[in-house]
């Protein structure tokens, strides 16, 4: 429900409703007049939140306020799962710096996101593609249990990319 949609103060014209107060306790079934003076008497406005329940639930609430938390939580659930993340290799990649690159790229996967694995060669490395696609198969092969190849290696210009996506 969007914040245009809430009905508040003398919008509301029906003859009774279920009132909750400013500190969140039920105050039980109420006239609509009757709620609302208890709101001018709070200094707040009444809100009605669920215009469908018999009889329809009010609060007595800041509309402001609440119009601002209600746009904070809608933007907040707009962050996509399942986004890309890369994980960056080298050919000639030490042990140790493999192993916690593949931590990582597991706790990506594990989250439902996508792996990109870039391998990047520099200079001289460029002669030997073949120690890049080793450690791509070796990151394939770890994280195996796991994922599947959606993308198998493929050189382009000095990058070699592979994509990796939850099992």
């Amino acid at each position: 429900m969007s914040s245009t949609e809430y009905r508040i103060n003398r919008q509301i014209r029906i003859p009774e409703v279920r009132l909750i107060d400013q500190n969140g306790e039920q105050v039980g079934v109420l006239t609509t007049q009757e709620a609302l003076k208890k709101a001018e008497e709070a200094g707040l406005d009444l809100v009605e939140v669920s215009p469908t329940a018999k009889p329809p639930v009010c609060r007595i609430l800041d509309f402001g306020k609440f119009k601002y938390a209600q746009r904070k939580k809608e933007a907040g659930s707009h962050h996509k799962k399942g986004g890309l993340k890369e994980l960056r290799v080298r050919p000639a990649i030490d042990k140790h710096d493999l192993e916690y690159r593949l931590d990582a790229g597991r706790k990506f996967l594990e989250q439902g996101h996508k792996v990109q694995v870039v391998c990047i060669f520099r200079g001289r490395q460029m002669a030997h593609p073949e120690h890049g696609y080793d450690v791509m198969r070796k990151v394939a092969d770890t994280l195996a249990d796991i994922s599947k190849v959606e993308m198998a290696p493929k050189l382009l210009g000095k990058r070699m990319t592979m994509l990796l996506a939850h099992k």
